[in-house]
């Protein structure tokens, strides 16, 4: 369908739309109106059909009433002057000393067949024809019936009274008429007859053709404001996208007519101007692209080559720089220890910010305060003109996106803020745009991305080198420190104690209380050790029960005073465990032996050191358990400098021989 086979249907569409709907409304409306007041005048016929028949039946039991409360000598003349009165059509007396009274005395019946009872209508049967209204009133053993008979007379003058047509229901319900509402009340106490109340209703015909009549000249009129209206749109139109095409297929010389100065002209200066401007930002948007090629070819291979966030965060830095045509920028991490933001790297900065890179990783700022402040703690961009924060770079706008890590499938929705990327002062402009934020935001995806790598990989470096049980690190990390430390020692002339501790008969505390409170038992025995022990120094679980801990720049004397405070604090206090089984002893008692060595006086080399505390503790074991031994020294003879073990292997507390003491 061409444009303007679109635009005369959208005209029609708009103009008819609303006729036909609001015709249909309308109907609808008229027809609901007529029922509501159809269903007004039965409710209204309904309650004065009530009301009438409730009157006829207090007015016959009121007729039995008189009937029954007087002497039985007089019974007679009453029964005669209510008869005479219209009180009631029917009266009968039943007295077993008395003749049957009333005009229907003769039949000798008191309850003729189809006369229903005011008070109890159930019993009547349904299928009989209701001849008339009847109420009974006793006195002694003298029943009084009052009955009054139901004719067309009777049902007339209800009819005319409630303005619908009244009858009597028997049987099923009868399908209404054509043109007619009929309602049925059922019989029930006060009204014990099935009445049938019907309304006539009527569909206002002349209404609808009014409404058919009006819709189809709107339609013709429609249609012809509708072709003219689409004639005049697309022709102009047609023009624009003849130009359109040419400059497509680069003929940035093309100029569109303008016919009118209406919206369509102005469509078409505009679209004039862009052309002329097209080239200018041709030219401009290729010298970038290249430019910004270049970038993100370095920023892909630093970002696939390193997990040195040194080396990847600078260039992240610089390539959004170019890129949105800032002047300085600055990259900030959040500190998982304490959650300050500390800075990282930064580019172009003025005033206090203008300093070395070692000074400016020092620089750190709180979360929420300032605009990095509250970029950090809400994940939400800001830009703006000059910054006024007293903390923070000095500017005339900038532009601070949160970094954040990359979303996993089993992340939070959000994840937490990494850090903040912040531009300042764009060139070529007094302020940045929403462009400029998008492209930030793409370059603090890739800086979320990269540091949290970064972070992975050291967590996962971290847990193969450490124990999962006890937390301390693992024997893998221990020949690696104590390599590291064993050098350093060497270079600086320092001492080296290690200490390798076993826990006694723990293969007891798991035969009798089970390896969950074996597995209790090491963790406890971890965290003791950790407490006994300085900043500086390392400990290890080698495997088993037996650990390793390094005391770096500590002599003999202190290693055995280390000794001495770990065995007391694992001595002292048993440790609280689950039982087994009820009635065993939750507090399981413990002790370690200890064997302690130290670089180089018990061995050259960390092999050598370690090999010596080694023996020490078998020492220990042997001499009874619950104590230390110190390692046997050496002394370097021979020319081909081996080392060659002393005479004897020392227990208990030793004086000090190097170093610093502890």
């Amino acid at each position: 369908m061409t444009l303007r086979g679109r635009l005369t249907s959208a005209f029609l569409v708009v103009v008819l739309g609303p006729v036909l709907l609001g015709s249909i409304f309308v109907a609808l409306t008229a027809g609901a109106v007529n029922r509501e007041r159809t269903t007004e005048r039965l409710d209204q016929a309904e309650m004065t059909v009530n009301a009438a028949v409730g009157a006829i039946c207090r007015q016959l039991q009121a007729a039995a009433d008189a009937v029954a409360v007087v002497p039985a000598a007089d019974r007679q003349a009453v029964a005669g002057q209510l008869l005479a009165r219209g009180l009631a059509t029917d009266l009968h007396v039943t007295d077993p000393e008395q003749p049957i009274l009333g005009r229907a005395a003769t039949t000798g019946d008191a309850n003729p067949a189809g006369w229903r009872d005011c008070a109890d209508p159930a019993e009547a049967n349904p299928a009989e024809t209701a001849t008339a209204l009847a109420a009974s009133a006793y006195a002694d053993e003298v029943t009084v019936t009052a009955a009054q008979r139901i004719d067309a007379a009777m049902l007339s003058r209800l009819g005319e009274a409630v303005g619908v047509g009244v009858g009597v229901a028997l049987g099923p319900a009868a399908p209404e008429a054509a043109g007619t509402t009929d309602r049925e009340l059922p019989a029930e106490p006060g009204r014990p007859l099935r009445l049938t109340l019907r309304a006539a209703g009527g569909e206002p015909a002349v209404r609808y053709a009014v409404l058919v009549l009006i819709v189809l000249v709107t339609a013709v009129v429609a249609v012809v404001a509708a072709r003219w209206l689409a004639r005049s749109t697309t022709r102009p139109l047609g023009d624009l996208a003849w130009a359109a095409d040419r400059v497509a297929n680069g003929d940035l010389d093309t100029r569109v007519p303008i016919p009118r100065p209406d919206e369509l002209g102005r469509l078409a200066g505009t679209f004039n101007r862009m052309t002329r401007e097209l080239q200018s930002y041709v030219q401009a948007l290729t010298a970038s692209r290249d430019q910004l090629r270049r970038h993100l070819a370095i920023l892909g291979d630093t970002l696939s080559s390193t997990h040195d966030l040194d080396r990847i965060l600078p260039v992240i830095l610089r390539t959004a720089m170019t890129a949105t045509g800032a002047r300085a920028g600055l990259i900030l991490l959040t500190d998982p220890a304490d959650g300050r933001l500390a800075a990282r790297c930064g580019v172009g900065l003025t005033g206090d910010w203008d300093v070395p890179d070692a000074d400016l990783l020092k620089r750190c700022l709180v979360p929420g305060r300032g605009v990095l402040g509250k970029v950090a703690a809400t994940g939400s961009p800001l830009r703006g003109a000059a910054c006024t924060a007293s903390d923070e770079p000095v500017c005339e706008s900038y532009l601070a996106v949160p970094i954040c890590a990359p979303p996993t499938e089993d992340s939070e929705p959000e994840p937490g803020v990494l850090g903040v990327l912040a531009l300042y002062d764009r060139l070529g402009g007094p302020s940045f745009e929403d462009a400029d934020m998008r492209t930030l935001r793409t370059f603090a995806g890739q800086a979320g991305v990269a540091v949290h790598n970064v972070r992975v990989h050291e967590e996962a470096q971290r847990l193969s080198l450490t124990d999962p049980l006890t937390g301390l690190w693992n024997y893998r990390y221990l020949r690696e420190v104590l390599r590291r430390e064993v050098e350093r020692a060497s270079r600086f002339g320092r001492m080296l104690t290690v200490l390798v501790l076993d826990l006694d008969h723990f293969k007891e505390v798991n035969d009798t209380y089970g390896h969950a409170a074996g597995d209790q038992v090491l963790g406890e025995f971890a965290r003791r050790i950790r407490l006994g022990l300085r900043e500086v120094d390392v400990a290890f679980r080698q495997g088993g029960e037996e650990f390793v801990v390094l005391l770096p720049e500590t002599d003999a004397y202190g290693g055995v005073i280390v000794a001495e405070r770990l065995g007391a604090a694992v001595r002292d206090w048993p440790v609280p465990v689950d039982p087994r089984r009820p009635g065993m002893n939750d507090r399981v008692p413990i002790s370690v032996s200890i064997g302690i060595a130290v670089f180089p006086e018990h061995g050259g080399t960390a092999q050598a050191v370690l090999d010596a505390a080694d023996e020490a503790l078998y020492v220990a074991k042997n001499a009874g358990r619950d104590t230390y031994r110190l390692a046997e020294r050496v002394s370097r003879v021979g020319p081909e400098g081996h080392l060659n073990p002393a005479t004897a292997a020392i227990g208990g507390p030793h004086p000090p021989r190097h170093g610093l003491g502890r």
